[in-house]
């Protein structure tokens, strides 16, 4: 094997080695970049409207700032902006006494429309159990047999309820998928068969995010003891 073969098959192997590194390196921050960048689109579109007020008020008042305000790049800033301005100030009034009877009332004329309402109160009630603090018990990391029988996979228990026939307790479980939690799987099945974990929820949603890369050391499919 001549020598110019030899270098060459080495630089082949050296190309390859930090192509794949390069692309191990930059997939995290790939992934972040989509999520953020779906957020910040949604947030764009979403204060679009107060936005377009805000720059037709700046034209009017600020004659300068026209060039830069008829720029896409800085509306698209704009909305943004305003969308977490406004998102911090429904947040603010929802946390006092009025802005929670505003709310109220809000959810009052919701649920007179029947479809709205239907909906409006499934994403309220994920919400709030999303919103409890991990180890309540109406959320709880366990592992169930799934996609089948000696295959485990990582659940929140959203709600426990009885067999309506049975009187069995049976838990609603949530699968996400890896590595966007996002979508999954809505598994009922019996408390009985659900393995518990001492799994965080945070510690979970590392997990799945990761593709189980990051897993704690006191993970056990054998359950709690």
């Amino acid at each position: 094997m001549s020598e110019t073969t030899i270098r060459g098959r080495l630089f082949q192997a050296n190309f390859q080695s930090n192509l794949i590194a390069g692309l191990l390196t930059v997939t995290p921050l790939i992934i972040v970049w989509l999520v953020f960048d779906f957020f910040l689109e949604t947030l764009s579109q979403w204060g679009h409207p107060l936005a377009v007020e805000l720059t037709g008020f700046l034209d009017d008042h600020f004659p300068v700032l026209k060039p830069w305000l008829d720029n896409e790049g800085v509306r698209w800033v704009i909305g943004v902006i305003v969308a977490l301005l406004a998102l911090y100030s429904i947040g603010a009034i929802a946390s006092r006494v009025l802005g929670q009877r505003l709310i109220h009332l809000f959810e009052q004329i919701i649920s007179r429309i029947p479809l709205v309402e239907t909906i409006y109160s499934a994403a309220k009630k994920l919400v709030d159990v999303l919103r409890q603090k991990p180890g309540a018990n109406t959320q709880r990391v366990v592992l169930i047999d799934f996609p089948g029988p000696g295959l485990k996979a990582v659940g929140f228990v959203m709600r426990t309820f009885a067999d309506a026939k049975t009187g069995e307790t049976l838990a609603a479980v949530y699968v996400p998928t890896a590595p966007n939690p996002t979508s999954g799987y809505l598994q009922i099945l019996p408390l009985a068969n659900l393995t518990p974990t001492e799994l965080q929820s945070d510690e979970a949603m590392t997990m799945i995010l990761s593709g189980g890369a990051v897993t704690p050391d006191h993970v056990s499919i054998a359950g709690k003891t």
